[in-house]
């Protein structure tokens, strides 16, 4: 699932290509994608309004639509692209499930082989249940915060730092990297952890999450740009998806386990 840099990405480069159009046509290929409202409504509720702005909160792209006076209508398209979304631009909408045409005849592609996206028009995003839920991102806090959030809690650090109702945005992928870099079994309490231990976690989760943005995101399974091309800081992962690989800082073997229900990927040797 594309996480927090992923979603960034896609955003930034959105912003830079779709800004002000205007939407003349949505073409939907497959409605289970669209779960408010009815396809003919979300359909009319989108035809004739300009992109004004791209919010990402969390793992979810916010756009916000100009009404057909030009003045704010205070509706949003959300788009949530769970496992296997894509927005590609400009798309050819051959394999989209819905693709947003332009007043100047190109088109953004939703594209989901396994159609578990999510696409909304609603009145007020701020509203929807899964936006309420979710807790601060890791930039929106100060080490002392990121340690209040931490602190008296017994379960485990990576189940911790991926629970999206306590700290939103960070997925399997990179927690496995943040703890790797700072040195952190993934298995242990958070209750056990030293201050030190916790100021370089938020360290570490902040840089790692920094320079996967920088390099577009990582391509481990159907992400990529919207260009169409895949993020690179899969070439900087340090644990993940590395299982009986050869750690980079001891030379010992990195292990997978189950952790969560997730897979999890550490260095017994670097990690404690």
């Amino acid at each position: 699932m594309p996480e927090l840099p992923e979603v960034e990405t896609i955003k930034r480069e959105l912003e830079k290509v779709i800004i002000n159009k205007k939407i003349i046509d949505v073409i939907i290929n497959n409605a289970k994608v669209i779960k408010e409202p009815r396809k003919e409504k979300f359909v009319k509720e989108l035809k004739n309004t300009a992109i004004k702005e791209i919010i990402r909160r969390g793992k979810l792209l916010i756009f916000i639509l100009s009404s057909r006076s030009t003045q704010s209508s205070g509706k949003s398209l959300t788009i949530h692209l769970k496992m296997t979304g894509q927005l590609i631009y400009p798309g050819s909408g051959k394999t989209s499930r819905v693709s947003f045409k332009f007043s100047d005849g190109k088109l953004l592609d939703f594209n989901d082989s396994r159609i578990f996206g999510e696409l909304r028009v609603v009145d007020n995003w701020q509203d929807l249940k899964f936006i309420k839920e979710l807790g601060p991102e890791p930039f929106a806090l100060t080490e002392n915060k990121f340690s209040e959030i931490l602190k008296k809690r017994k379960t485990k650090i990576k189940v911790l730092i991926m629970d999206q109702k306590i700290i939103s945005g960070i997925g399997n992928l990179y927690a496995n990297e943040a703890l790797f870099r700072a040195k952190i079994d993934p298995r242990r309490s958070v209750n056990s952890l030293s201050k030190r231990e916790t100021g370089k976690l938020f360290e570490e989760i902040k840089k790692v999450l920094s320079e996967a943005i920088k390099h577009g995101g990582s391509s481990v399974d159907q992400y990529l740009r919207v260009s169409g091309k895949p993020g690179e800081y899969v070439k900087h992962h340090q644990v993940y998806d590395r299982k009986d690989e050869q750690c980079y800082k001891c030379k010992g073997k990195v292990k997978r386990i189950s952790l969560g229900g997730r897979g999890t990927y550490f260095c017994p040797g670097c990690q404690k």
